[in-house]
């Protein structure tokens, strides 16, 4: 088992290192504290060729494998961490449900200005009583003509205050098999957005809110029966999540090695204190174990969409690796990594999002012991005979 990348793949990483120094070393901290989506970066990542990377040509994607916007975001992330949500955002995700089952007529209206960097997607999937328990959604679309009425509210959507289309969750009748999705465009009469909430890391989202919104036939993305269709699209989402938490956490690593190399006390370089050496040490392994995890994950979807279990070993690990390895570089730089005039701040607050979104590391921890059984776990209690 070869474990190397392909000569291919080192010249595509090298080429958007490269694009990167370039194009995001200058404002890279700024960036990182700047709330709203930066557009400017998606659309040089749509010349440059960085959206779309794992679609199909006649997509308008670029026909390549997963493990090349793995690595694109890598080499993103390693000059500029904020900018990494862009190719994560223009390449896994809703935009990426999107490709594998839009109609021809909705990838040309939806998929084609979201590739050119010139709009941003919503997931419209949390609800305020629905959360990791995303099957008990409340959100309904109920006939009407030829198309549907949605009513219903979704929290935490990533990209909500700029977003232009909006991918939405929800249920066309009882049960988990009448879950499905649609399309809902911004200034949608009867879609609304609430008051802009921040999270830790900076950015912010906006409540949705629907009341009758119309939904005509067009906008139908999976109806009755697509809610299994929708979770594997999401392992892509939840591949991009590991990845950004792992090339942020090596970023972070890279900072404080430099820094541990150039700082003295005492007389000498932080680099030469055995405690120091043992941090990188475990930095260091913690690291290269998860990169092989999402490697793996990653290959293993060459043909099609990540394997749901190899999907939930790669996030687990990455997003521990991550914040784990932040945690442990802010230490090593003190008060200079507490402070806001370092992105391992940034990259600290930033990675520790990720434990929670696009599926919390408990339920990945479920859905790993669900495959190390061979079984299901429900976690809902045992329902109870009704008394005679």
């Amino acid at each position: 088992m070869d474990f190397r990348l392909t000569a291919e793949q080192v010249m595509f990483r090298d080429q958007v290192a490269r694009w990167a120094r370039d194009r995001l070393a200058e404002g890279a901290l700024a960036r990182a504290h700047e709330p709203g989506f930066p557009f400017d970066v998606a659309r040089s990542a749509a010349e440059a060729g960085l959206t779309g990377i794992a679609m199909a040509e006649a997509d308008g994607g670029q026909g390549g494998a997963l493990m090349d916007a793995i690595l694109a975001i890598e080499a993103v992330a390693a000059v500029c961490p904020r900018s990494a949500d862009v190719i994560q955002a223009t390449n896994f995700g809703p935009i990426r449900t999107l490709a594998e089952y839009a109609t021809p007529e909705q990838k040309a209206r939806f998929l084609a200005p979201l590739l050119r960097g010139e709009t941003a997607i919503g997931l419209g999937m949390s609800e305020p009583g629905a959360g990791s328990a995303v099957t008990e959604l409340a959100t309904t679309a109920t006939e009407d003509g030829d198309g549907w009425r949605l009513n219903g509210a979704k929290v935490f959507t990533s990209n909500s205050p700029e977003a232009s289309v909006f991918l939405i969750y929800c249920r066309f009748g009882p049960g988990t098999g009448n879950i499905g999705s649609v399309l809902l465009e911004r200034g949608q009469e009867g879609f609304s957005l609430g008051k802009p909430a921040r999270y830790m890391n900076g950015e912010e989202w906006c409540p949705l809110f629907f009341d009758n919104a119309r939904i005509p036939p067009e906008n139908l993305l999976l109806g009755p029966g697509g809610f299994k269709r929708q979770i594997a699209g999401f392992n892509a989402e939840r591949i991009g999540n590991a990845a950004r938490a792992l090339a942020l956490g090596r970023h972070a690593f890279e900072i404080a090695r430099q820094h541990a190399q150039d700082r003295h006390q005492f007389g000498r370089p932080l680099c030469e204190f055995q405690g120091i050496q043992w941090s990188f040490a475990e930095m260091h392994a913690r690291l290269e174990a998860a990169q092989l995890l999402l490697y793996r994950a990653a290959v293993e979807a060459d043909d099609g969409l990540p394997d749901a279990q190899a999907t939930a070993v790669a996030k687990l690990m990455c997003n521990r690796a991550g914040f784990e390895v932040a945690d442990a570089a802010m230490q090593v730089l003190g008060g200079l990594g507490y402070g806001t005039d370092s992105l391992v701040e940034y990259i600290f607050r930033k990675t520790r999002g990720w434990m929670i979104a696009g599926g919390s590391t408990e339920m990945m921890k479920n859905r790993i012991a669900e495959g190390v059984f061979g079984r299901r776990f429900s976690q809902r209690p045992p329902r109870t005979e009704a008394p005679q």
